[in-house]
Protein backbone atom coordinates (compact mmCIF):
# COMPACT_ATOMS: atom_id res chain seq x y z
CA UNK A 1 0.00 0.00 0.00
CA UNK A 2 1.15 3.52 -0.77
CA UNK A 3 -0.08 6.92 0.42
CA UNK A 4 0.39 9.83 -2.00
CA UNK A 5 0.55 13.18 -0.17
CA UNK A 6 -0.21 16.13 -2.48
CA UNK A 7 1.21 19.47 -1.30
CA UNK A 8 -0.05 22.46 -3.34
CA UNK A 9 1.90 25.56 -2.38
CA UNK A 10 1.76 29.24 -3.29
CA UNK A 11 3.90 31.87 -1.55
CA UNK A 12 4.59 29.89 1.64
CA UNK A 13 8.32 30.53 1.91
CA UNK A 14 8.21 30.69 5.72
CA UNK A 15 6.52 27.33 6.30
CA UNK A 16 6.91 25.05 3.27
CA UNK A 17 10.28 23.64 4.34
CA UNK A 18 9.00 22.68 7.79
CA UNK A 19 5.87 21.04 6.37
CA UNK A 20 7.84 18.95 3.88
CA UNK A 21 10.40 17.92 6.50
CA UNK A 22 7.63 16.87 8.89
CA UNK A 23 6.13 14.65 6.21
CA UNK A 24 9.50 13.24 5.18
CA UNK A 25 10.18 12.08 8.74
CA UNK A 26 6.64 10.86 9.33
CA UNK A 27 6.50 7.17 10.26
CA UNK A 28 3.53 5.45 8.60
CA UNK A 29 2.48 1.79 8.19
CA UNK A 30 2.40 2.25 4.39
CA UNK A 31 4.81 3.49 1.74
CA UNK A 32 4.78 7.23 1.18
CA UNK A 33 4.92 9.41 -1.92
CA UNK A 34 5.33 13.19 -1.63
CA UNK A 35 4.27 15.40 -4.53
CA UNK A 36 4.87 19.16 -4.22
CA UNK A 37 3.25 21.52 -6.74
CA UNK A 38 4.45 25.12 -6.63
CA UNK A 39 1.67 27.23 -8.08
CA UNK A 40 3.79 30.04 -9.55
CA UNK A 41 5.10 31.42 -6.24
CA UNK A 42 6.96 34.73 -6.41
CA UNK A 43 8.31 34.95 -2.85
CA UNK A 44 11.16 32.44 -3.06
CA UNK A 45 9.04 29.38 -2.23
CA UNK A 46 10.02 27.65 -5.47
CA UNK A 47 13.71 28.03 -4.65
CA UNK A 48 13.17 26.45 -1.23
CA UNK A 49 11.23 23.58 -2.76
CA UNK A 50 13.87 22.92 -5.41
CA UNK A 51 16.59 22.69 -2.76
CA UNK A 52 14.56 20.02 -0.98
CA UNK A 53 14.39 17.88 -4.08
CA UNK A 54 15.30 14.31 -3.18
CA UNK A 55 14.49 10.84 -4.46
CA UNK A 56 11.36 10.65 -2.32
CA UNK A 57 9.89 13.99 -3.44
CA UNK A 58 8.33 14.72 -6.81
CA UNK A 59 8.41 18.46 -7.57
CA UNK A 60 6.24 20.21 -10.14
CA UNK A 61 6.65 23.94 -10.83
CA UNK A 62 3.97 26.05 -12.54
CA UNK A 63 5.36 29.04 -14.45
CA UNK A 64 2.36 31.14 -13.37
CA UNK A 65 -0.28 31.09 -10.66
CA UNK A 66 -3.16 28.85 -11.79
CA UNK A 67 -5.00 28.40 -8.50
CA UNK A 68 -5.18 25.76 -5.78
CA UNK A 69 -7.62 23.61 -7.73
CA UNK A 70 -5.31 23.42 -10.72
CA UNK A 71 -2.39 22.46 -8.45
CA UNK A 72 -4.44 19.80 -6.65
CA UNK A 73 -5.70 18.30 -9.92
CA UNK A 74 -2.16 18.17 -11.29
CA UNK A 75 -1.00 16.48 -8.10
CA UNK A 76 -3.80 13.95 -8.33
CA UNK A 77 -2.86 13.16 -11.93
CA UNK A 78 0.74 12.46 -10.88
CA UNK A 79 -0.11 10.37 -7.80
CA UNK A 80 0.61 6.65 -7.92
CA UNK A 81 -0.67 5.74 -4.44
CA UNK A 82 -3.54 3.48 -3.48
CA UNK A 83 -4.61 6.24 -1.06
CA UNK A 84 -4.33 9.97 -1.82
CA UNK A 85 -4.58 13.06 0.38
CA UNK A 86 -3.92 16.80 0.37
CA UNK A 87 -1.58 18.64 2.76
CA UNK A 88 -1.46 22.44 2.71
CA UNK A 89 1.91 24.09 3.26
CA UNK A 90 0.82 26.61 5.90
CA UNK A 91 1.07 24.55 9.14
CA UNK A 92 -2.57 25.13 10.07
CA UNK A 93 -2.83 21.34 10.30
CA UNK A 94 -0.35 18.97 11.90
CA UNK A 95 1.16 16.26 9.63
CA UNK A 96 1.63 14.08 12.72
CA UNK A 97 -2.14 13.51 12.64
CA UNK A 98 -2.13 11.98 9.14
CA UNK A 99 -1.93 8.58 10.81
CA UNK A 100 -5.29 9.28 12.48
CA UNK A 101 -6.94 9.56 9.07
CA UNK A 102 -5.11 6.56 7.69
CA UNK A 103 -6.18 4.10 10.41
CA UNK A 104 -9.91 4.00 9.48
CA UNK A 105 -8.98 3.27 5.85
CA UNK A 106 -6.54 0.51 6.73
CA UNK A 107 -8.38 -1.07 9.65
CA UNK A 108 -12.05 -0.33 8.93
CA UNK A 109 -11.97 -0.26 5.12
CA UNK A 110 -13.34 3.28 4.92
CA UNK A 111 -13.21 4.80 1.43
CA UNK A 112 -13.01 8.48 2.41
CA UNK A 113 -11.79 10.10 5.63
CA UNK A 114 -11.86 13.83 6.42
CA UNK A 115 -10.09 15.64 9.22
CA UNK A 116 -12.70 17.58 11.22
CA UNK A 117 -11.32 20.87 12.55
CA UNK A 118 -14.52 21.94 14.29
CA UNK A 119 -15.18 19.10 16.72
CA UNK A 120 -16.32 19.89 20.25
CA UNK A 121 -12.88 19.36 21.76
CA UNK A 122 -11.25 22.00 19.57
CA UNK A 123 -11.76 25.49 20.98
CA UNK A 124 -9.60 27.21 18.36
CA UNK A 125 -11.94 27.59 15.37
CA UNK A 126 -10.46 30.69 13.75
CA UNK A 127 -12.36 33.88 12.96
CA UNK A 128 -16.11 33.92 13.59
CA UNK A 129 -16.83 34.88 9.97
CA UNK A 130 -14.76 31.99 8.62
CA UNK A 131 -16.29 29.54 11.08
CA UNK A 132 -19.88 30.57 10.33
CA UNK A 133 -19.23 30.54 6.59
CA UNK A 134 -17.87 27.01 6.80
CA UNK A 135 -20.83 25.82 8.89
CA UNK A 136 -23.24 27.36 6.38
CA UNK A 137 -21.56 25.53 3.49
CA UNK A 138 -21.63 22.30 5.53
CA UNK A 139 -25.37 22.78 6.08
CA UNK A 140 -26.01 23.37 2.36
CA UNK A 141 -23.83 20.39 1.39
CA UNK A 142 -25.71 18.10 3.76
CA UNK A 143 -29.07 19.37 2.50
CA UNK A 144 -28.15 18.89 -1.16
CA UNK A 145 -26.30 15.59 -0.89
CA UNK A 146 -27.45 14.00 2.41
CA UNK A 147 -23.83 13.86 3.44
CA UNK A 148 -23.85 14.08 7.24
CA UNK A 149 -20.43 15.76 7.15
CA UNK A 150 -18.93 18.13 9.73
CA UNK A 151 -16.17 20.05 7.90
CA UNK A 152 -16.44 20.43 4.14
CA UNK A 153 -13.55 22.88 3.57
CA UNK A 154 -10.95 20.92 5.52
CA UNK A 155 -7.65 20.41 3.72
CA UNK A 156 -7.34 16.88 5.11
CA UNK A 157 -9.29 14.85 2.58
CA UNK A 158 -7.98 11.28 2.33
CA UNK A 159 -9.53 8.93 -0.21
CA UNK A 160 -8.90 5.67 -1.96
CA UNK A 161 -7.89 5.72 -5.62
CA UNK A 162 -11.17 4.12 -6.69
CA UNK A 163 -12.99 7.16 -5.27
CA UNK A 164 -10.71 9.70 -6.96
CA UNK A 165 -11.17 8.01 -10.32
CA UNK A 166 -14.91 8.72 -10.14
CA UNK A 167 -14.71 12.45 -9.50
CA UNK A 168 -13.72 14.07 -12.84
CA UNK A 169 -12.61 17.30 -11.16
CA UNK A 170 -12.67 20.63 -13.02
CA UNK A 171 -12.12 23.49 -10.57
CA UNK A 172 -9.00 25.66 -10.68
CA UNK A 173 -9.35 27.72 -7.52
CA UNK A 174 -10.58 27.18 -3.94
CA UNK A 175 -13.86 25.82 -5.31
CA UNK A 176 -11.96 22.53 -5.65
CA UNK A 177 -12.88 21.88 -1.98
CA UNK A 178 -16.68 21.83 -2.40
CA UNK A 179 -16.31 20.09 -5.75
CA UNK A 180 -14.37 17.18 -4.23
CA UNK A 181 -16.86 16.79 -1.38
CA UNK A 182 -20.00 17.12 -3.51
CA UNK A 183 -18.79 14.64 -6.12
CA UNK A 184 -17.71 12.12 -3.47
CA UNK A 185 -21.22 12.22 -2.00
CA UNK A 186 -22.99 12.28 -5.35
CA UNK A 187 -21.09 9.14 -6.35
CA UNK A 188 -22.49 7.36 -3.32
CA UNK A 189 -19.40 7.30 -1.08
CA UNK A 190 -19.76 8.08 2.62
CA UNK A 191 -17.35 10.46 4.32
CA UNK A 192 -16.00 9.38 7.70
CA UNK A 193 -14.44 12.15 9.77
CA UNK A 194 -11.92 12.14 12.59
CA UNK A 195 -11.10 15.05 14.93
CA UNK A 196 -7.88 16.93 14.21
CA UNK A 197 -6.13 19.92 15.74
CA UNK A 198 -6.30 23.29 14.02
CA UNK A 199 -3.98 26.28 14.22
CA UNK A 200 -5.72 28.92 12.05
CA UNK A 201 -3.82 31.90 10.79
CA UNK A 202 -5.14 35.31 9.80
CA UNK A 203 -5.05 37.00 6.38
CA UNK A 204 -2.20 39.19 7.55
CA UNK A 205 -0.15 36.03 8.07
CA UNK A 206 -0.80 34.75 4.56
CA UNK A 207 -4.25 33.09 4.67
CA UNK A 208 -5.50 33.19 1.09
CA UNK A 209 -9.12 32.03 1.14
CA UNK A 210 -11.64 34.83 1.78
CA UNK A 211 -15.38 35.48 2.01
CA UNK A 212 -15.77 35.76 -1.79
CA UNK A 213 -14.70 32.12 -2.16
CA UNK A 214 -17.77 31.17 -0.15
CA UNK A 215 -20.04 32.36 -2.95
CA UNK A 216 -18.08 30.39 -5.54
CA UNK A 217 -18.31 27.33 -3.29
CA UNK A 218 -22.08 27.68 -2.98
CA UNK A 219 -22.47 28.02 -6.76
CA UNK A 220 -20.37 24.91 -7.37
CA UNK A 221 -22.48 22.90 -4.92
CA UNK A 222 -25.69 23.94 -6.68
CA UNK A 223 -24.30 23.21 -10.16
CA UNK A 224 -23.15 19.74 -9.14
CA UNK A 225 -26.52 18.97 -7.55
CA UNK A 226 -28.19 19.97 -10.85
CA UNK A 227 -25.73 17.95 -12.91
CA UNK A 228 -24.26 21.04 -14.56
CA UNK A 229 -20.66 20.65 -13.40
Amino acid sequence: MKLSIIIPVYNEVETVKEVIKKIQFLQLPVDKEIIVIDDGSNDGTADVVKKLGESNIKILLFNRNRGKGAAVREGYSQASGDIIMIQDADLELDPEEIIDLLIPILEENKNVVYGNRFHKGNKNKGSLLFYLGNKFLVLITNMLFWGGISDMETCYKMLKRKVLEKLELKSNRFDIEPEITAKILKNGFKIYDVPISYNPRKNAKGKKINWKDGFFALWVLIKIRLGLY
